[in-house]
């Protein structure tokens, strides 16, 4: 998602508003086009792309052809380390059935390759029905893969040399092979993905020994002295997930990790803890003005500015005058302590909440949590007898924070601190800060003898055990997110809303666009890829038309944080979000449970910014009237919506 060489390249292709698909060994002296499944929608436009080395450069075109009629396009080349990506946009095919593409260089056909076509609305049809699945069934897994199933058999082009019908028996029978030999695979294999895995396994065996050697403990003795009831408790947990304010993975697994002891003690439901961990992750993670989100969306603003003559202002200052205008990622903030504080929730949390208080069962009776999880595993529960000391979980932690800050620096460059951590391998930190916490947890346990190594094997493995559940959900997420992507499902969205945009409605449209296509994809990172680089150039057209463009630059600053503001409310709302997962699996909370539970506070906030901020600002409103104005509101909401939690239902 973020960095190393191969992600560079797909970040690339996503700043096209495109789509890479596993690709198959071809020859290194030969063009090829993006090998596999290639899928067109009928009346909606597309990008297709080819690939070749630099010494074979040349005029390329592509033809597409189909019921007779032929249409060229024209590419444009962007570098791709030794050799290059031809992108070919706007792609569009008449009717449904198959095309034939044709790569021509110069004179010469040089690859050639089966398209399906299919109807643009066929696209959205496995993300809705994952989350439909999903929420009617409450079977994470059995969404996912059906979804995924569903839209690699849509996919499915040839057999053996023959062309097969779309969802029939064949392409069936072959879209549950893709989906694990393509798509799962593919997941498994992506640098970055493969990297947050081994981190997440990394810190999940991190926490299993410190949990061991009493150090958890220690925390929750000193923590619980501060947090002395619900209230406090919640705060304290809020105020953790905004000091880790410079990656939202890493956030999210040690908050929730770290407080599950505490918040379990003050009887506060697991909901709860899974909706503060979750709603101060990204929404501080993408404001704050040094994280690892930043150089992504820095990149990806400069890579359509650099396309726009007429567009003279520089990416980071674009970035910088559009985080007044985040107004979901702030009042979600905002509502998270203010419901902490004033200790009242309202909807499926409030219930959640009393049933913690009253009778201090902090998951529900039918929560589809891991039994291994949590320090309820034996391999991971302290021994009597054996030192608290609240060290051996802080040093470890902080080790983590350390290395990860550290690593930020050490790989980045510029010239300011801001450019630094921008440019930086983020995973590249977790993995060294993950890797570097275990060791030392280690060497903390075996050095004062409180475990021997063969306890610490244990503890760490049971650790790890913990998290296999919610990688193999994540792993499925990715893949369904790979298979939207090359089925065009944003594309098709911004095709259908496009035609509405109006220069002061701008803004909100695209916000409540991000966050369809998050909900649907799961995926706020590849949102922004993928929308980014279609409504910059979008909003800018609209501009283009008005007398005085230049006056209303306060609508593209607020398009471009509704892009990733929309994009973080479809995740929070989203059940097949990587971020919501590991939300729940951090917290120790049902997956379904967190989703149905924060999906009233998400819905409303997201309302609030986008009526009382977003709106009113595409017409000129100050920023900080309409982020005053929200929190009023919220404010009010939970004060006279939201009901005392202690009060028994």
């Amino acid at each position: 998602m973020r960095r190393s060489s191969r992600t560079l390249i797909a970040l690339t292709v996503l700043v096209c508003g495109a789509a890479l698909v596993p690709a198959s060994a071809l020859a290194q002296d030969d063009y090829e086009l993006t090998s596999g499944s290639i899928a067109l929608l009928t009346g909606t436009p597309v990008q297709v792309f080819a690939a070749g080395p630099e010494d074979r450069l040349g005029s390329l075109t592509l033809r597409v052809t189909q019921d007779g009629q032929s249409v060229d396009y024209a590419a444009d080349v962007l570098p791709d380390g030794d050799g290059f990506i031809a992108v070919f946009r706007d792609v569009v095919a008449p009717s449904s059935g198959t095309a034939e593409l044709q790569l021509w260089d110069d004179v010469a056909v040089t690859a050639v390759q089966t398209a399906r076509v299919l109807p643009a609305w066929l696209s959205i049809v496995p993300p809705l029905l994952a989350i439909a699945i999903a929420l009617m069934f409450k079977q994470v897994i059995v969404a996912l893969f059906v979804g995924l199933w569903v839209g690699a058999a849509a996919l499915v082009v040839t057999v053996g040399g023959d062309v097969v019908a779309p969802f029939g028996p064949t392409a069936l029978l072959r879209g549950v092979l893709d989906t694990y030999q393509i798509y799962v695979l593919g997941a498994i294999t992506t640098t970055s993905y493969a990297q947050i895995l081994l981190f997440s396994f990394m810190v999940g065996g991190t926490v299993g020994i410190i949990m061991k050697n009493g150090g958890m403990q220690g925390v929750v003795n000193h923590i619980v002295k501060l947090a002395t009831n619900s209230r406090r408790g919640q705060v304290s947990a809020g105020l953790l997930g905004v000091a880790i304010f410079f990656d939202d993975y890493a956030n999210t697994l040690v908050v929730g990790n770290t407080m599950r002891q505490v918040t379990d003690r003050l009887r506060i439901s697991r909901e709860k803890l899974a909706y503060i961990v979750d709603c101060t992750a990204a929404p501080v993670a993408c404001v704050a003005l040094v994280t690892t989100w930043i150089g992504y969306e820095v990149g990806l603003i400069d890579g359509v500015v650099a396309r726009i003559p007429d567009l003279n202002e520089a990416a980071y200052s674009i970035f910088l005058n559009s985080v007044a205008y985040s107004f979901y990622p702030f009042l979600t903030m905002f509502m998270v302590f203010t419901l902490a504080s004033m200790g009242r929730d309202y909807g499926p949390m409030l219930a959640a909440e009393r049933r913690a208080r009253t009778t201090g069962h902090v998951l529900g009776p039918d929560a589809d949590v891991d039994e291994a999880a949590g320090a309820e595993s034996e391999e991971m529960r302290l021994k009597e007898g054996r030192p608290v000391r609240a060290f051996n979980a802080v040093i470890p932690i902080a080790v983590l924070v350390g290395t990860v800050m550290i690593s930020l620096y050490v790989t980045g460059s510029g010239d300011n601190l801001r450019d630094i951590v921008g440019s930086s391998d983020s995973y590249l930190g977790l993995m060294w800060g993950s890797i570097l916490a275990t060791v030392v947890a280690a060497l903390l346990s075996v050095g004062q003898r409180i475990l021997t190594a063969h306890e610490v094997v244990d503890a760490w493995y049971a650790g790890i055990k913990s998290m296999f559940y919610a990688m193999i959900i994540l792993v499925l997420a990715w893949s369904l997110a790979a298979v939207s992507t090359q089925l065009h499902t944003a594309e098709y969205l911004v095709t259908v809303l496009g035609d509405w945009l109006h220069p002061g409605f701008v803004p909100s449209i695209v916000f409540m666009l991000a966050a369809a296509t998050a909900f649907a994809t799961g995926s706020s990172w590849s949102t922004m890829g993928i929308l980014m680089p279609l409504v910059v150039p979008l909003v800018w057209a609209v501009l283009s038309a008005t007398p005085d463009p230049a006056a209303g630059m306060h609508v593209l600053y607020s398009a471009v944080s509704c892009v990733l503001a929309g994009a973080v409310m479809g995740d929070h709302c989203s059940p097949i979000s990587d971020t919501t997962i590991l939300s729940s699996m951090a917290s120790g909370c049902d997956h379904i449970a967190h989703v149905r539970t924060q999906l009233p506070y998400a819905v409303t906030v997201g309302a609030v910014a986008v009526l009382v901020g977003t709106l009113p600002a595409g017409f000129g409103m100050p920023w900080w009237v309409g982020m005053l104005g929200g929190a009023g509101i919220l404010y009010c909401v939970a004060r006279f919506v939201g009901q005392p939690v202690e009060e028994a239902a």
